[in-house]
């Protein structure tokens, strides 16, 4: 899991992102799996940024299996917050696809 400022700067500057509705998702490839969650003071107050990343790491541990190896950064927006977990799981699955993602 990706802790630092550090590596997630690195990896925003380096990877593909996608736009989703709930989300933007950045992925690179690589070898082994990594993933990062955060939420922006956009988002919410403390309660709902955690809110947003606990739905975010839920609907991703979901799909995991379903997707490539490589390193994953999971960015909330605040519409999240109002949004059904299916709706986010549907939103990931499609982000992926079209970041090529997907096994």
């Amino acid at each position: 899991m990706l802790k630092s400022s550090k590596e997630f700067g690195h990896f925003y500057n380096r990877s593909q992102k996608k736009h989703l509705r709930n989300a933007i998702l950045f992925y690179k490839e690589g070898s082994g799996k990594r993933v990062g969650f955060t939420a922006s003071k956009k988002v919410g107050n403390a309660v709902a940024r955690n809110f947003a990343k606990r739905r975010l790491r839920a609907a991703f541990l979901k799909i995991e299996a379903r997707l490539k190896e490589g390193t994953y950064i999971l960015v909330a927006k605040k519409e999240i917050v109002d949004a059904d977990f299916k709706t986010i799981e549907r939103d990931l699955l499609y982000g992926a696809g079209k970041l090529k993602a997907l096994q």
